[in-house]
């Protein structure tokens, strides 16, 4: 055992810790005069947005900062050592078997060629020298723990074999079965459906309880981390800016940038029209580019110049709470409780006549049962089953579900990039749910755009920024010459809010929100009357996503766009979609209005969506359902209701009839419908998921 094991003080302690990485050009200072504080069995969140750090900080703890990271000042003591003064033998005992961290994508931490049983077994064998067999039984304990079915068969299989979900939870169990007294998790359940993220955030928390683990969370999430930790920590470029306990920094934070990534969060009643969102001015400084004095300076609503950007800010603690400090010269004189300056209120844009209409639209694929070697009988996967709805002019459908319930075929079989098995779609009354995507002419395919998750991958990285939109415009016959095609181009880099001058660069040397706007402003090169947006935001850091709502809504306003919004995050969609139609498993379950959807009564899947969504406000209550296991394959779904594997509710419907029948789609009041067997009385009973304590 460790002769440390009696040690009393904090598990984790970081003081004053400066971390560089040197190129051939410079010194690129990544952390600085950074300090936080882990105690035995607490929970520290570790909150702010790409690049400002927050991984930097865990590899540090890991001693792992590669050939050119370099710790250069500061310590970082874990049970009272330093780390930097053990010896290589040493760290490498402490990490994995005291010291155990959880990646963001579990396929990187597991090795494709082995069991999970052996991978498991291994880290008590390595580390404590124990026999197979005890190892066996611990693995099985903890594969137990973290609540995978039929242990024994998990135990025999191969990664590539489990769900995203259930590979998430094998790495926790793996960075569990030491025991280790620290656990780092860094964006854990980022690759995660929501539902699925629920069950492994309770996991989570249940299993620091048992193991009396501390934990260093790191998230750009902040419903996420009020969720799961104690205290936190917000970081904003390399430095420290605000800490303190979840409740002192959640209602009474002391520094504006906490206060500014607050006001960019779509919030329960935050509202597209009358409260829009307030998204943070400028940019993210670059490491080698960061302004003097205060690192928010630039961006801040209270900043003083002289005083401001006059030499390095220290940390200051507030007085009477509880360790709750401040990087703000300022904060004992703002006043946090003034309302704030509201965005402009919107005009509601007036909804027009219905340009889409779908009508039991069905998209069936066909596969090899044995799909390595291609024989044996053949499969079909129902990715869409009879899907109707109508999509108006400026109006926002969201369409709501996790992967595999269907929503980006239907996108496909819309954009032409596949083609329907049965049911039509009509756009202006023209059918076009047989005609694939080179067969449409170039009208069409500039009426129906796509803005796509990941900007990173659908921009040219051999072609200028210009160069891109102009060759859209050329597609889509927009233009008669080159010199009308480039005012165009710079008049849709007016509408998406960039300087002119980024037609002249190339995408490497622009940010991930900057890539974004400039697919906004090719997906409505082509006078686009209905753009998919998959996902638009969720690849975004919270500040940015705000601005890029907000510029697809002023879009939508002047365009008149029909927009269907692809998202799981249900906090956005309750922010900014008219409707709301809700998948699972190719089935629509639910779709009616904004407010219809987010009451009761709700489907029963609709209800545990809402429950997982975490956010990030201490007054708001949830009622808390967590979905047991995974979301059945569309190759394998069940028999009658596809959502009756994980319904909470199913025992209140007699005759076994979710299991035997596809329920019919009902109509509710005011052209809500629902597909489930509850009848009426059950339906009244439910009660709201999300309430909202009174002031």
């Amino acid at each position: 055992m460790n002769k440390l094991d009696d040690y009393e003080g904090p598990i984790l302690e970081i003081d004053k810790l400066s971390i560089s990485f040197f190129t051939r050009l410079r010194e690129i200072p990544a952390v600085m005069d950074f300090s936080v504080a882990v105690q035995p069995g607490e929970a520290v969140g570790l909150v702010g947005e790409s690049g400002c750090g927050k991984s930097t900080v865990a590899l540090g703890v890991m001693q792992d900062l590669g050939k050119n990271g370099r710790v250069v000042g500061g310590t970082i003591k874990f049970k009272g050592r330093d780390l930097a003064e053990m010896s290589a033998e040493e760290l490498r005992d402490i990490r994995g078997n005291e010291i155990a961290m959880i990646y963001q994508e579990p396929m990187a931490s597991l090795n494709p060629a082995m069991r999970i049983g052996k991978q498991l077994m291994e880290v008590p064998m390595i580390h404590e020298g124990v026999s197979e067999e005890e190892a066996y039984q611990r693995a099985l304990e903890v594969v137990t723990d973290v609540k995978l079915p039929d242990p024994e068969r998990m135990l025999k299989s191969y990664p590539h074999q489990l769900s995203g979900g259930q590979q998430q939870r094998i790495v926790i169990a793996m960075a569990l079965m030491s025991k280790p007294a620290l656990l780092i998790l860094d964006e854990p359940t980022t690759a995660l459906d929501v539902t699925v993220e629920a069950a492994v955030v309770e996991l989570v928390k249940d299993l620091g309880k048992k193991y009396g683990t501390s934990m260093l969370f790191i998230s750009h999430n902040l419903g996420l981390v009020l969720e799961t930790c104690d205290r936190l920590c917000v970081m904003y470029s390399g430095e420290a800016v605000e800490r303190g306990s979840i409740k002192d920094v959640f209602d009474e934070m002391q520094h504006p940038y906490t206060q500014a990534l607050f006001r960019s969060i779509p919030l329960p009643g935050a509202d597209k029209n009358s409260r829009p969102l307030v998204a943070i001015p400028g940019n993210f400084p670059l490491p080698h580019e960061r302004p003097n004095g205060c690192n928010f300076g630039p961006r801040c609503d209270y900043f003083e110049a002289g005083r401001c950007d006059a030499g390095d800010i220290q940390m200051f603690d507030v007085p009477g709470n509880d360790r709750h400090a401040t990087r703000c010269l300022r904060f004992q004189e703002i006043d946090w409780h003034a309302p704030i300056t509201l965005a402009d209120t919107k005009e509601k844009g007036e909804i027009g006549d219905v340009v889409l209409k779908m009508d039991n639209l069905k998209k069936y694929y066909e596969v090899a049962a044995n799909a390595l070697f291609g024989g044996g009988d053949k499969k079909v996967v129902k990715a869409n089953e009879t899907l109707s709805f109508e999509a108006r002019e400026s109006e926002t459908l969201a369409i709501v579900g996790e992967s595999g319930c269907g929503k980006s075929t239907f996108a496909k079989v819309l954009m032409g990039l596949e083609t329907a098995t049965e049911g039509q779609i009509l756009l202006d009354n023209r059918n076009i749910e047989d005609i694939p995507i080179e067969a449409r002419d170039a009208k069409t395919v500039g009426e129906i755009q796509m803005v796509f998750q990941n900007p990173f991958d659908t921009l040219n990285p051999s072609m200028s920024v210009g160069r891109q939109i102009m060759r859209a415009l050329e597609i889509f016959g927009i233009g008669d010459n080159d010199r009308e095609r480039k005012q165009r181009m710079l008049e849709l880099l007016d509408l998406v809010k960039l300087p002119r001058a980024f037609a002249e660069r190339m995408p490497r040397q622009l940010s991930g929100g900057q890539k974004q706007r400039v697919g906004i402003a090719r997906a409505f090169a082509g006078g686009a009357r209905i753009v998919v947006a998959d996902e638009p935001v969720s690849a975004l850091d919270v500040s940015v996503q705000a601005a890029v709502t907000d510029l697809l809504m002023e879009i939508q306003r002047k365009e008149k766009t029909t927009l269907l919004f692809i998202s799981h995050d249900l906090s956005i969609v309750r922010y900014l979609s008219d409707r709301v139609m809700v998948m699972y498993l190719g089935h629509v379950v639910e779709l009616g209005t904004t407010e219809q959807v987010f009451a009761p009564p709700y489907h029963p899947y609709t209800e545990a969506l809402l429950s997982a969504v975490p956010i990030a406000d201490t007054s708001v209550k949830k009622k808390h359902i967590v979905l047991e296991g995974d979301i059945p394959s569309a190759m394998n779904p069940p028999s009658g209701c596809p959502f009756q594997t994980r319904c909470k509710w199913k025992s209140e419907v007699p005759d076994n009839l979710c299991e035997t029948e596809v329920p019919p789609v009902r109509m509710l009041e005011g052209a809500h419908q629902l597909k489930c067997h509850l009848s009426d009385e059950k339906l009244a009973q439910m009660e709201p998921v999300i309430k909202i304590a009174a002031e």
